[in-house]
């Protein structure tokens, strides 16, 4: 690669000065950073906390790949809470802070130098350098450098993941500056949030990866640099990570009193029930509770009642994922918004919540849950005059209006809801005919709910008896995760109920999630097949904000223009962690937007495995 390098210079010397440089050891996207250059260590860890011992984890569902970065196949990284742990087979990025890779905790839209020691832009930020530490090394020994920064953008952006090629768009070129200095030239300026993305890019060695197919699928541990290195495969099954000795980052501000475990297990189970009772019978340490069920009544065994093991909810500013019934509006059964309108009227979370979750949740009212994006009230101000050049193309209802769903007594859909849900379908030409919902053509409404977890039949099952009452036919399907993720990737179903990670500064997931660009992009997450005009421009906004302000508006107009399109039935959420561990482990304290088990310990008095 070094033959390349007077090429890239002679473009870095075609480039356009400018006076109003900024450099910095983080990089906020708006206001301050709140660490200074000087910070030794992030505030709620212990940077003395001691290492050693053993951490034993469980996962949910499999895996069949070690390879996150592409479109085959399912890695560990995708299966839930996997990175809660702080242990994945990702590579180091350039930033750490923003993401889900390794969140600072406690700023929403901040990162700091990871194997990047500095970071350099203009005021217009339409270019972003980064300045490579010395000390970075993969774990065979060999130096990070910029060449492996140029390589790892071209390769996640051509053979990678469709997300990766969301992410990386703005990018219009890439100069390699030196062997430890890399730029990238955005499409425009006034682009904050890119620096932020390109700060998560994992930076792929390339002299490993040059010699294999990155496309397939595989089991070998792949070469990393971060703290822990795989040391065990147990296809589908078992995942075993140990602390890397001499490990280059661990003195970092952005590492120390983190990563303590010398060891840390990972088993995977596909059946909740049965890992509960391996977490009741000790084969693993922490236990991070999905089911409101058995968090009410779940606990009452002999460990929990000893107090060896500690039941913890705690609560944080996480913005929280958006949780649905996504309807397929590709399908012709969906494309008409007062159809999905009449089915989300069938959906009694308040039934749900009192019968089966202990009343334990909230109804998200929103995509953006337990978050300052969310769409409350009617728009006023920044937003109002984002929303106001669409008003003939929009409900009326949207600018006079709060959006809000029917609530009942927790005992069964009201006539009056029915007979809205019976009208609004009539509207979408749809009538009742006997038992049965009818179009003109004589066929019946009826559809799929496509599953990959079998607890939520249970969950379900009300919702289709509620369609059932009106005569629509809904059938329940639960299919194993690598034929779900394959129907996912290709948009085959109907309905499906699904999560969407959302962050502290939506940007591009949201392009990803909702674009038009990306309704027929198979492996893109736009599952609703959303593509209308009005939210193209608002994402435009949402990514061109200049201030937190602008951002906010932005994020609310989309949130309400979405919501007000029925293209999901949204379902619950929860704003604080539900949590089970052994109690021989100890931290500081847990930080708002994230939960921070990467800076546990063991205690002292506890013997190690």
């Amino acid at each position: 690669m070094r033959p390349l390098l007077p090429l890239f210079i002679s473009l870095a010397l075609s480039f356009p000065a400018s006076a109003n440089l900024s450099e910095s050891h983080g990089y906020a996207q708006f206001g301050t950073l709140k660490y200074p250059a000087t910070f030794t260590h992030f505030d709620w860890v212990n940077p003395s906390a001691p290492k050693g011992g053993t951490l034993k984890v469980m996962a949910f569902g499999t895996f069949d790949t070690l390879n996150p970065y592409t479109f085959k196949g399912s890695s560990p990284v995708s299966t839930p809470n996997f990175l809660q742990y702080g242990v994945n087979e990702l590579n180091e990025t350039l930033m750490a802070g923003t993401g889900q890779y390794a969140p600072s905790g406690d700023e929403p839209t901040s990162s700091y130098g990871l194997i990047a020691q500095s970071v350099e832009y203009n005021e217009s930020r339409s270019w972003v350098v980064f300045n490579l530490r010395p000390e970075a090394r993969f774990h065979d020994g060999a130096p990070i450098t910029a060449y492996d920064v140029a390589f790892s953008y071209n390769l996640l952006r051509k053979e990678g993941h469709p997300q990766y090629r969301t992410h990386l768009q703005e990018v219009q070129r890439v100069d390699i500056l030196g062997p430890k200095r890399i730029r990238f030239v955005f499409n425009r300026g006034g682009n904050p949030l890119l620096i932020l993305r390109l700060g998560e890019l994992p930076v792929l060695p390339q002299h490993y990866w040059a010699k294999r197919d990155f496309k397939a699928t595989t089991f070998e541990p792949p070469l990393g640099s971060g703290p822990y290195r795989i040391t065990k495969v147990t296809p589908g099954r078992q995942l075993v990570f140990e602390r890397v000795k001499q490990w280059w980052g661990a003195n970092l501000p952005v590492n120390r009193g983190k990563y303590n475990f010398d060891r840390v297990q990972v088993e995977f189970y596909r059946d909740s029930d049965v890992a509960f009772e391996a977490f009741k019978a000790g084969e693993f340490d922490i236990y991070i509770e999905h089911q409101a069920k058995n968090w009410a009544n779940g606990y009452n065994f002999p460990a929990a009642r000893r107090g060896d093991v500690v039941k913890a909810e705690i609560t944080h500013q996480i913005p929280t994922q958006t949780q649905g019934l996504f309807m397929n509006s590709r399908r012709a059964t969906f494309n008409q918004a007062r159809v999905r309108e009449a089915l989300g009227l069938m959906f009694d979370f308040e039934w749900t919540n009192r019968t089966l979750f202990n009343s334990a949740y909230q109804r998200a009212l929103s995509y953006y849950p337990n978050s300052e994006f969310s769409a409350h009230g009617i728009p006023v101000g920044h937003e109002w005059l984002m929303l106001s050049p669409w008003r003939s193309q929009l409900p009326p209802e949207l600018f006079s209006q709060a959006f809000t769903l029917p609530q009942t007594d927790g005992r069964g859909i009201p006539r009056a809801t029915l007979r809205r849900a019976l009208g609004l379908l009539e509207q979408g030409g749809w009538k009742l005919s006997g038992q049965r919902l009818l179009n003109r053509e004589g066929q019946p409404l009826k559809f799929e709910i496509l599953l990959v977890n079998p607890n939520l039949e249970r969950i379900l099952q009300p919702y289709v008896e509620n369609l059932a009452s009106i005569g629509i036919e809904t059938r329940l399907r639960t299919v194993d995760r690598a034929q779900y993720k394959q129907r996912l990737d290709q948009f085959d179903f109907d309905m499906i109920l699904m999560t969407l990670n959302q962050t502290l500064s939506p940007g591009l997931e949201q392009w990803q999630y909702f674009h038009s660009s990306q309704v027929n992009v198979k492996g893109s997450k736009n599952y609703a097949g959303v593509s209308d005009p009005i939210v193209d421009q608002l994402l435009e906004r949402l990514l061109a904000a200049r201030t937190r302000e602008e951002q906010l508006a932005a994020g609310r107009a989309l949130d309400r223009v979405l919501l007000w399109q029925h293209y999901s039935i949204p379902n619950w959420y929860l704003n604080y962690h539900r949590l089970a561990y052994r109690n021989r482990f100890a931290f500081v304290t847990t930080p708002p937007y994230t939960l921070g088990l990467s800076a546990w310990w063991i205690k002292p008095t506890e013997k190690t495995q």
